[in-house]
């Protein structure tokens, strides 16, 4: 391959190899101005920030945890609110307080957020009643609204996009170590269309029992306000490192080590169109020191996986990547135990994790794309099954969803149908899973981490 890992890297060697997905601009000036102004902007996110991610994951693969991914398909500068971004943080907080009370494990969480702009698209055009037009690429890149002007590619969206980034990183920061993530407050997190939901009522159960473990701790001398993992929690962020020349603007050399680090997030990953042969995405990230995540399909080979995991980490450092299973519910346990048993077979020590989202988008006749729950459980069952069939571990889910109290998906105990699809769609791109599927989904990730728990208990005795 000629991005070998014997090749000189530099944060511009990408542009020597092939980039698909990338926007074309046609004010180059422009572009470079841009590129120039964001080289000289603060990091979003420390390399020591970045290490301290990697070392949780090492555990993770290590059989030690529980990777949670999850958040918008897309952010939009549209839906830029505080409440959104607290909102679908509470989420993810109560999915993570599910699966650890349950499992009995960390459980490291890593949002889609602050830098979650970027789409790839099937087609560079779309046309509507007569008028072809640039496709939608994302608010970094250009705009979803179907005229001429919108739809062309303008760098100085990035500036926008690195400001909001910045701002959302701000207050996440805050909500996890201000006293927001604080376990004491965990009664506190339900949203209202959560807590009217059946899950609601199991959550809260489940409160109770974190409230009393912790009554019980301050009765035996052990004060829960000086335990610091008790009053808050680490936060990571993550995104499809897509817009390299975004990506490159924002990669620094950290001072302490000398290795380089992309700073626009903790964690970055290559979408399933991106990795390939002679790949301009795999040859940047092949080059910085962050954790790393890769999209798995159908469409990989066992030797393409084992040439690509040689190139992102000839090192086989622990922590440095998630390889993110996404073949929809019907092709999961046919198609994942190849990769599985290669990539054991080899010793790589990765984290796998499962991405129910994507194969399992459908068109409702209405013209609604999306993902109906049922699909979603089944392919969640599939990959835990298919591990469980290997001895090896189940280690992440990595879905999109959102806090809001969205009807995107259909299905779960809330009952979305086709029919009511359209009362409060509003996904810039793919369908989310809501509040409430998404604490179901964390109550069926439970039982399955349970599940695995149990088999390696009885294999150890």
């Amino acid at each position: 391959m000629a991005n070998n890992s014997a090749s000189i890297w530099t944060p511009e060697s990408w542009k020597r190899h092939e980039a698909r997905h990338l926007p074309a601009y046609q004010d180059t000036e422009a572009l470079g101005l841009v590129e120039q102004t964001l080289g000289n902007f603060p990091p979003l996110v420390f390399a020591g920030e970045a290490r301290a991610l990697k070392a949780d994951l090492a555990e993770v693969a290590a059989g030690r945890g529980f990777l949670l991914q999850g958040g918008d398909c897309a952010e939009s500068f549209a839906e830029f609110r505080a409440d959104n971004i607290r909102d679908t943080f509470r989420v993810l907080l109560q999915m993570a307080v599910v699966l650890t009370f349950a499992s009995k494990q960390p459980v490291v969480k890593v949002g889609r957020m602050a830098g979650q702009f970027a789409k790839p698209r099937s087609a560079p055009t779309e046309t509507i009643g007569g008028v072809e037009l640039p496709s939608y690429l994302g608010d970094i890149i250009n705009g979803i609204e179907f005229d001429a002007e919108t739809r062309r590619n303008d760098p100085e969206r990035m500036i926008r996009a690195y400001t909001q980034s910045a701002a959302t990183l701000n207050l996440l920061r805050a909500f996890s170590h201000g006293g927001y993530a604080n376990l004491r407050q965990v009664h506190r997190w339900t949203l209202d269309h959560i807590d009217r939901s059946p899950w609601g009522e199991k959550f809260s159960a489940m409160a109770d029992r974190i409230g009393e473990a912790m009554d019980f701790m301050a009765a035996c001398g052990i004060d829960p306000a000086t335990v610091p993992q008790l009053q808050g929690t680490n936060f990571y962020t993550s995104h499809e490192a897509l817009l390299l020349q975004y990506e490159q603007a924002l990669t620094r050399k950290d001072s302490l080590t000398g290795d380089w680090y992309d700073c626009s997030a903790h964690m970055l990953w290559i979408g399933d169109r991106t990795r390939f042969d002679d790949s301009a995405h795999v040859e940047f990230l092949r080059g910085v020191g962050n954790p790393i995540g890769m999209k798995c399909g159908p469409s990989l080979e066992p030797d393409m996986l084992l040439r690509l995991l040689d190139q992102l980490n000839p090192k086989r450092e622990g922590g440095r990547i998630t390889l993110i299973a996404r073949y929809g519910h019907d092709k999961v346990e046919a198609g994942l135990p190849k990769l599985v048993r290669a990539v054991k077979a080899e010793g790589h020590p990765v984290v796998w994790s499962c991405d129910p989202m994507h194969g399992n988008v459908v068109k409702t006749d209405s013209g609604y794309k999306t993902r109906p729950f049922e699909r979603i459980l089944a392919e969640v069952r599939g990959f835990f099954a298919v591990h469980r069939a290997e001895g090896t571990h189940a280690g992440g889910i990595h879905i999109e969803m959102t806090g809001q109290d969205v009807t995107e998906c259909t299905g779960g105990l809330v009952d979305v149908t086709n029919e009511t699809l359209a009362d409060r769609y509003h996904t810039h791109c793919d369908p989310r899973l809501n509040g409430a599927q998404s604490i179901e989904l964390a109550f069926l990730l439970a039982e399955e981490l349970n599940v695995e728990a149990r088999d390696r208990k009885a294999q150890a005795a």
